[in-house]
């Protein structure tokens, strides 16, 4: 058995390591927090109804509106021939949000001037892959987009 007593040196070490474990932990803790985004209090949705109509997209002079999908944007589109076509509304490239460019017949994205068909496939600029598309169904009045497979 050991019968050591603690001495008043021991007794410093402890308080002096505890008040640098303190001092750590103020500093490293806030950090974490900043880095770890807090939990996101929207779903992903599979299938989402539309808060506005389609005469309201060919009411709109850019003949598209944007609406969110889950935690994303989403741009629908009214074609030339009459066709609805939605897909998401960041660029592949940055995240940027893009935006129906009628006179040109495209979709746009303003940050580096990447350019989009009205099907989402990327035709110039530095977009690296496509937009993704989305399923548009109408019901009525009612317009429904949902993920493609979904």
């Amino acid at each position: 058995m050991n019968d050591a007593k603690p001495t008043r040196r021991s007794f410093l070490n402890y308080v002096l390591g505890g008040g640098v474990l303190a001092t750590l932990g103020s500093v490293v803790y806030p950090a974490f927090r900043f880095i770890v985004p807090p939990p996101s209090g929207e779903a992903n949705v599979s299938q989402l109804k539309l808060p506005f109509k389609r005469s309201d997209i060919e009411a709109d002079p850019q003949r598209a509106r944007t609406f969110k999908f889950g935690r994303t944007l989403g741009i629908i589109v009214a074609s030339d021939a009459g066709e609805l076509k939605a897909m998401a509304a960041t660029c592949t490239h940055l995240d940027c949000t893009v935006q129906h460019r009628p006179d040109l017949g495209i979709i746009w994205c303003a940050c580096h001037n990447g350019r989009y068909d009205l099907d989402g496939k990327n035709i110039s600029g530095p977009p690296p892959r496509p937009l993704e598309r989305y399923v548009v169904n109408e019901v009525g009045e009612d317009i429904f987009v949902s993920r493609e497979g979904a």
